[in-house]
């Protein structure tokens, strides 16, 4: 009777921590149309309650936060392949997969971000959602390309050398996640677009009739333009966007 009663609670547990993952996947590929897919999460590592990859790598650079079984190719918006993700895995980190038709991303290390966060609030730009780790912020910008990537950073003299790029082929963890380096959470909520290329980037459209208006993304190459005079305007002539 003991063994039965505890099975239930880790049920019910299990049932109840994933929930959250479960219905933020479930927006994300049925209402936005983004594919995602799990992350490979985390297990008992040590013997004082420590929490490392669950990959068979020992010195795992972003513990939990990764693509591992299944692999990044497999991301999908079928509704009956999330449910069956997240039934089995409930504690699985939401992983967006980055780039075609989906939202890419720029990050900045936290300190930068939040600098970086404050500045653009001041010039007047509009952001779309912005994704907070304890060691890294991503701002989600509309769908772009290698090439053009390319052309606007040549276009630079110069760009922060802190400065991520999560295009075609990348990915990116979304709350409600946790990984090694701790929870994931929204710094800025995603916000439904209400007007095509509203401010200078242009929603997502949705794939599917029963999908609705997908968050406003800006468009990468005024948020880079931004980022850039951002990281220029410190008074003493330094980055202000500098780890």
């Amino acid at each position: 009777m003991r063994e039965i009663l505890g099975r239930r609670r880790r049920l019910r547990l299990g049932r109840g921590g994933g929930t959250a993952r479960l219905d933020a996947a479930l927006t994300c590929a049925t209402a936005w149309q983004w594919p995602v897919l799990p992350g490979v999460g985390l297990q008992a590592a040590g013997g004082r309650g420590e929490r490392g990859c669950a990959c068979p790598d020992p010195e795992c650079a972003v513990p939990g936060a990764h693509p591992f079984d299944p692999g990044l190719l497999a991301a999908t918006t079928d509704d009956r392949m999330v449910r069956w993700w997240w039934s089995n895995r409930p504690t699985a980190p939401l992983l967006l997969a980055t780039g075609g038709r989906a939202p890419c991303a720029l990050s900045l290390p936290a300190v930068a971000g939040a600098r970086a966060l404050a500045e653009l609030d001041r010039m007047g730009m509009r952001l779309g959602p912005v994704v907070a780790t304890p060691t890294r912020w991503s701002l989600l910008v509309a769908p772009y390309t290698l090439e053009r990537l390319g052309e606007l950073l040549h276009a630079q003299d110069w760009v922060p050398s802190s400065l991520r790029f999560h295009g075609e082929g990348g990915y990116l963890v979304l709350p409600p996640s946790e990984t090694g380096a701790g929870q994931v959470r929204w710094e800025r909520a995603p916000e439904r677009a209400s007007r095509p290329d509203a401010g200078g980037g242009a929603p997502v459209r949705a794939a599917s009739s029963r999908a609705v208006a997908s968050p406003w993304l800006p468009d990468v190459g005024a948020l880079l333009d931004a980022l850039v005079e951002a990281s220029n305007s410190a008074p003493d002539g330094g980055s202000r966007l500098a780890y």
